[in-house]
């Protein structure tokens, strides 16, 4: 039940999120390069997304993957499963809009709006410094 509790929150906040906090300036970078395959494959870049897909991953008793900076097929799949559970197309790159998600819903002291990985992870500033708790926090 529990689990089910955890998505249900993460989905309302991420509903809030779409719906009210498209607009306004975030102080990720925009200008960060797409991560996954075809892309950015390897660095500290690939640790954040690692890192904060596993942070999501941990709230809803979800195996997680290593932290190594390298972008493999466990890697991939977990994003592509992270994707899929928010709606967005599970095409396994995360780019501004699967990062801004990261960003939001991960580990705040990385993500958030400040944090270390908000210059590694693209974003398309649509967190707007909106920032919606859910059960997950």
């Amino acid at each position: 039940m529990k689990k089910y509790a955890a998505k249900a929150g993460l989905v309302v906040g991420t509903a809030a999120l779409v719906a009210g906090g498209l607009g306004g300036t975030a102080n990720a970078a925009e200008g960060a390069g797409y991560v996954g395959y075809g892309h950015t494959t390897s660095g500290s870049a690939v640790w954040c997304v690692q890192h904060q897909v596993n942070s999501i991953a941990a709230k809803v008793g979800r195996a997680q993957v290593a932290e190594d900076g390298k972008w493999g097929p466990r890697t991939d799949a977990q994003v592509r499963w992270y994707q899929s559970w928010v709606g967005l197309d599970s095409d396994g790159v995360v780019g501004p809009r699967t990062g801004d998600y990261l960003l939001a819903y991960g580990d705040q002291y990385y993500g958030g709006l400040n944090g270390y990985c908000t210059s590694l992870i693209p974003s398309d500033s649509s967190l707007g410094g909106f920032y919606v708790h859910t059960r997950l926090d």
